[in-house]
């Protein structure tokens, strides 16, 4: 227990009597970045709301920080939904002042603290401008500010990199990566794949329930590697020796490492006079895996390797 910045085991939730979480189990050790993968839909909201305490399960239960009530961990929690929202006529400086006092920091240390990390993150022109005159983008790094003003120990976002150009996804990652080596414990959603894959230590793919919990090198490891491969022949007897799932597309093979490797393959080329201009053996990614736990109709337009 005393490894752990979160466990839960059993956790349901029911909505007009279907279960949109279905028996969730999750152990999230302190110190690590931990995701929450899945399609849209999939009960991962749901689910981080039942850990945080804002909505309780149906079944099941869940220790946050030590604490079986989620709410008495709260002052030590940084919390960034996936509803965006700050009062417009609030200034940066007091947008996240107020919400490092909802978390119990003095309110004029929550400005100190406010002033500081606006100033870091290249904001210092806005400490005084009203969220209603800044750009979407700023706004959303001033409502981040606010969720890690009060040094909370764990952070949990909710699809955090959703409506961030490519260059502020980066600069969230570092941030996180930074948050984590001064001691938090980050747990975070999401269904764009590649962000867990250079963040996560440890993940989980929920579809209602959960379809996998691991590292990420073990959900990789579910698939077999799969080879690529070029020839300037199209035909000849080395064909005889891909194996029965090869697929030729556009002049190009693709098909999984056989268990003999591809020692054999390749003699077979090179007797057969394939003529081989390229070849390669590629692991899965963990997009692959996950379309492979979860299917790829529930792939939303977002998910795109990155």
């Amino acid at each position: 227990m005393t490894g752990l910045a979160v466990d839960a085991r059993g956790l349901v939730k029911l909505y007009d009597g279907v279960r949109a979480v279905d028996g969730v189990d999750l152990a999230v050790p302190r110190g690590s970045i931990f995701g929450i993968l899945g399609p849209n839909g999939a009960g991962k909201t749901t689910t981080l709301r039942m850990l945080l305490g804002i909505i309780d399960p149906d079944g099941g239960e869940r220790i946050v920080l030590g604490e079986r009530e989620p709410l008495k961990a709260a002052p030590h929690v940084g919390y960034l939904p996936e509803e965006r929202g700050l009062y417009p006529g609030m200034t940066a400086r007091e947008a996240i002042a107020f919400l490092g006092a909802l978390r119990g920091l003095p309110l004029a240390e929550a400005r100190r603290r406010a002033v500081r990390l606006l100033e870091e993150a290249g904001l210092g022109e806005a400490i005084d401008r009203p969220i209603r005159a800044l750009s979407k983008g700023m706004a959303q790094k001033v409502q981040l500010l606010g969720t890690i003003v009060h040094g909370p120990r764990l952070i949990v976002f909710d699809e955090p990199f959703s409506g961030l150009d490519a260059l502020n996804q980066e600069r969230l990652e570092d941030l996180i990566r930074g948050q984590v080596a001064g001691g938090a414990t980050v747990l975070f959603s999401t269904h764009v794949i590649a962000h867990a894959e250079r963040l996560c230590e440890q993940i989980a793919i929920i579809k209602g329930n959960i379809r996998f919990n691991g590292t990420v090198a073990e959900a990789r490891g579910r698939l077999a590697q799969r080879v690529r491969l070029r020839t300037r022949a199209a035909a000849g007897p080395w064909r005889a020796a891909l194996p029965a799932d090869a697929a030729s597309r556009n002049g190009e093979w693709n098909f999984a490492l056989p268990p003999g490797g591809v020692e054999p393959i390749l003699k077979a080329l090179i007797d057969g006079d394939a003529g081989i201009e390229a070849l390669s053996i590629e692991r899965p990614s963990l997009h692959d895996a996950f379309i492979d736990l979860v299917g790829s109709d529930d792939m939303g337009s977002d998910e795109v390797p990155e």
